[in-house]
């Protein structure tokens, strides 16, 4: 038996905030039974309730079923059913997704919302074909052991489209070794995308380093 709705757990501001950070769980290939509160969804939670400043709403989305299902795209009909809600309860607030594996291919399916201010895909599930993102800011980052999705694949899609990509060296594909740099990662992206403008886009990368301009990476290496 499925659920009829998807939810949302909602952190920040009831009404009237100034920017929403959308957070996409990851799930399967295929999968009509109900999405659990189960590790997938856990594992996003960090990033809902992170505190991007005054006034910023986190919201975590849990979908309906656990499955992308082929052309019914569930997991995208329900990431919209978010973006709407969105538009109701805080009217002309810019939306940041950030969605992890499946979630991180909804984020990008759906960054043409005029809403969406930018997306943050971390270790996206990324297929050949899948439509360029253009005119929005996006983040790509990617563990570098994942053995679930692919980082080539990721490195492949950012260069097409010109997205920022990083690549998170000494993680796999659930982000637990280094949560430190995920999550400092994701909100100076959001504070630049969507709260307080961009910052520090004229450094150059230093050649060899996980460098970004969002962030100072933690000294969080195993």
């Amino acid at each position: 038996m499925t659920s009829s709705q998807p939810s949302l757990t909602v952190f920040g501001p009831a009404s009237a905030a100034r920017a929403v950070v959308l957070v996409l769980h990851g799930g399967r290939v295929t999968g009509t039974g109900a999405a659990p509160r189960g590790l997938a969804w856990a594992r996003m939670l960090p990033f809902a309730r992170a505190g991007y400043g005054d006034g910023v709403a986190g919201w975590l989305l849990r979908n309906r079923v656990r499955g992308w299902n082929g052309a019914a795209e569930d997991p995208v009909r329900d990431a919209r059913w978010a973006l709407a809600e969105a538009r109701r309860r805080h009217p002309g607030a810019p939306v940041v997704l950030v969605g992890h594996s499946m979630g991180g291919r909804v984020a990008l399916r759906l960054a043409a919302d005029p809403d969406v201010a930018g997306v943050c895909a971390l270790a996206p599930w990324i297929e050949n074909g899948d439509p360029a993102v253009r005119g929005k800011a996006v983040l790509i980052a990617h563990g570098q052991r994942d053995r679930i999705t692919d980082p080539a694949a990721s490195a492949a899609y950012a260069a097409r489209i010109g997205a920022t990509y990083v690549p998170i060296a000494h993680d796999g594909h659930a982000m637990l070794r280094r949560p430190l740099l995920w999550q400092r990662l994701v909100t100076g992206f959001v504070a630049d995308t969507a709260v307080a403008g961009p910052r520090h886009t004229d450094r150059p990368p230093l050649p060899g380093a996980e460098w970004t301009p969002y962030f100072t990476e933690p000294s969080d290496r195993p």
